[in-house]
């Protein structure tokens, strides 16, 4: 009992010397003084773990005395060593403030180049990963699993929501083609910027208040751009909304692998990916639900419009509205406070893990301690570690190319094969005559050539891909008409009435109106899903191609550990190149999904391991700058890969196979090359 007293006295005085001593020394001496009491630390740091409570009690009482009657005396040389954030605390505090003193950091906030020595770091680094160990793995990590999901999960909304409401917008707000397009690459290039924004700035304010201001930026503009109606304005709330989400990913798994221990840090980073695809299958049903239904539309006169697309665009801003809530009630990284030489905070945050799970355990609050051994532990210098940064910015980028510039195939060429398909079945109607007849439904997938129409009336009826050709239209009457994908190219109407149609100049093509009227014709572009079966196939495909992902989730979480990260990541990424080649026996809808979701559950474990090796292979100064950049390279090869990959679609599939192929093949090999992580502690 006496010798541990004396053992943890002694460990105190230590490590407050070191706190004393880096303030009152000039520059010139610090690093002597850092010597001087890092002796008097090592020769006193082997001490037990948990006591049990009775002897905790007794020695409780002889340590409290000491400890007190040497801050007593150190108040004199150094007022305010202390942070505020421990005034006010009870005994119990003070011993487990005494404990914490134990582990190495640094007092005089983040130090200078010159203040820090490689082994200083290391020591850090061990220490922290023995008291995490101490902590244990329980409901602390369960609740801040939950929370950093909700803003994993918001990043795979914000990504499925542009190709959901891309169509629906540009309808709605009558984009012509040359603009069609801009809100995807848009929305990525908001991201790219937004990973290596937040991504540096977590490093500096903290990964707590980062993501918070991040995902608020994203909710509130998300939000926002429900409501906007010019298109311009709609695609500067969708590229800040995105710009917002872009430091999800970055700073939620810099946040949670920094909060488990060395032999959890793998599988529980890999279960926390699957939030991701709970985003994706959360948009692709609430796109089957919401978009297709026009009537939960709703106008105030004619200026302002708020289809169902608006609907469904709030709805999608839900879950990064949870998340900020959820987080307000988290603490910060201990990590990042004790790189920051906040180590009381760091205490405190440390205290609440440990009593957090032991409640969970219905186990008694103890006072957790570290016993220090000799481990071996892997650093990498500057050198390596830029050397390292460009293979997975290489990685990032060769891996995000095939699957965003796929990801945009796919789609396209499954809508590709529908129209064929449907142009396949049209009916080509030739040198009719119909006189006095009214047509009060549908008219669907036809081609009139030389038709004459005499008398005839339109009247609450709809032109869905129906082109007349050469025909003449005399005394006819339209009323409530709707033409979707229908012209008039080369047509007549005389004597003809029009009243509330969207049968305009862009429908009249080389056409001729003699002696016509035009009442109250529809404003905008016309959006109609009546019926509409090629919308509601968009969103279960990809709600497919998304659930696929499922089974290689939870292969990746149970297999991180096991059999490594590089081999996962080198190994998914080949896998996915060579399944690409299958593309070339994909001639229907039911074979290209079906390669779609081959290629989404192949894939899905090259993401998880690349997640996990870039928050392990980065320092904590670093980790969020090294995460935000090999993002931000993700998302711009999104943008080239979406630009690139759509351009071709109709017109051949070797360019796209060959591409897709040698650049996931490529990365795969340069991923293997990558220091293998696995045994390392969080530097």
């Amino acid at each position: 009992m006496d010798e541990t007293h004396n053992n943890r006295t002694s460990l105190v005085k230590g490590a407050k010397d070191i706190a004393k001593e880096a303030k009152r020394h000039a520059a010139k001496k610090v690093s002597r003084a850092v010597d001087r009491a890092s002796d008097e630390y090592s020769s006193h740091r082997n001490y037990s773990r948990f006591q049990n409570e009775d002897e905790e009690e007794d020695d409780h009482n002889d340590y409290t005395q000491q400890d007190n009657h040497y801050t007593g005396n150190a108040a004199n040389d150094d007022e305010g060593a202390s942070s505020d954030a421990t005034e006010g605390h009870d005994d119990e505090d003070e011993i487990y403030e005494g404990e914490y003193q134990g582990v190495p950091a640094y007092s005089n906030g983040k130090p200078s180049h010159g203040q820090v020595r490689q082994a200083d770091e290391e020591e850090l680094a061990q220490q922290y990963e023995l008291i995490m160990q101490e902590c244990g793995h329980g409901r602390f990590q369960w609740q801040l699993f939950f929370v950093l999901g909700l803003a994993l999960m918001s990043d795979g909304v914000e990504v499925f929501v542009v190709g959901f409401v891309l169509p629906s917008a540009e309808t709605d707000m009558c984009v012509p083609n040359s603009g069609a397009g801009w809100l995807g690459s848009i929305v990525y290039l908001g991201m790219m910027f937004g990973a290596f924004f937040w991504g540096g700035l977590s490093d500096k304010v903290g990964r707590k208040q980062c993501l918070l201001i991040a995902m608020s930026f994203n909710g509130f503009f998300a939000f926002l751009s429900s409501f906007v109606q010019g298109y311009s304005m709609f695609l500067l709330c969708r590229m800040v909304s995105g710009f917002g989400i872009g430091g999800a990913v970055p700073i939620v798994f810099s946040y949670f692998a920094e909060v488990l221990a060395r032999e959890k840090r793998g599988e529980h980073l890999s279960w926390l990916c699957m939030f991701w695809m709970i985003g994706g299958i959360y948009a692709s049903a609430m796109a089957w639900a919401i978009i297709p239904h026009y009537g939960w539309s709703f106008s105030m006169g004619s200026a302002y419009q708020f289809h169902s697309w608006r609907v469904f665009v709030v709805v999608c801003a839900l879950p990064c509205v949870s998340a900020v809530v959820a987080l307000t009630f988290m603490p910060e990284s201990p990590r990042f406070y004790l790189e920051m030489g906040k180590h009381d905070e760091a205490w405190m945050v440390l205290k609440q893990i440990h009593d957090t799970n032991m409640r969970a355990r219905g186990e008694p609050e103890r006072v957790f301690t570290v016993s220090t051994h000799c481990h071996h532990l892997c650093c990498f210098g500057f050198s390596s570690l830029k050397d390292n940064t460009m293979k997975l910015a290489a990685v990032w980028f060769t891996l995000s190319f095939g699957y965003y510039g796929l990801s945009v195939w796919f789609p396209d060429v499954i809508k590709h094969l529908q129209a064929d398909e449907y142009a396949s079945r049209v009916k080509i109607h030739n040198n009719e005559r119909i006189e006095d007849f009214t047509f009060n439904f549908t008219l669907e997938n036809q081609i009139h050539k030389n038709g004459v129409f005499l008398n005839d009336r339109f009247i609450s009826m709809k032109f869905k891909s129906v082109t007349f050709i050469d025909s003449s239209f005399h005394n006819c009457y339209f009323e409530d008409v709707s033409s979707v994908g229908s012209f008039f190219n080369n047509c007549t109407f005389v004597d003809s009435y029009f009243y509330n149609t969207d049968i305009d100049d862009s429908k009249l093509l080389n056409t001729r109106v003699i002696n016509s009227s035009f009442y109250h014709n529809k404003t905008g572009c016309q959006m109609t899903f009546d019926d509409d079966y090629s919308a509601y196939w968009v969103y279960f495909v990809n709600f497919l191609g998304t659930l696929a992902v499922l089974p290689g989730n939870i292969v990746s979480a149970l297999l991180m550990d096991k059999i490594g990260r590089l081999s996962m990541l080198g190994g998914s990424m080949v896998l996915s190149g060579i399944s690409c080649f299958f593309l070339w026996f994909g001639t229907s809808e039911s074979m290209m999904i079906f390669m779609l979701c081959l290629y989404n559950g192949l894939s899905i474990s090259a993401w998880n391991s690349l997640d996990v090796v870039t928050a392990e292979l980065y320092p904590t100064d670093r980790r969020g700058t090294g995460f935000g950049f090999c993002n931000a390279m993700c998302k711009l090869a999104a943008v080239l890969g979406n630009l690139i990959f759509g351009s071709l679609v109709g017109i051949t599939k070797a360019i796209p196979i060959l591409l897709a192929s040698s650049v996931l093949v490529g990365g795969g090999l340069v991923g293997l090359r990558l220091p293998d992580t696995r045994a390392n502690v969080l530097m």
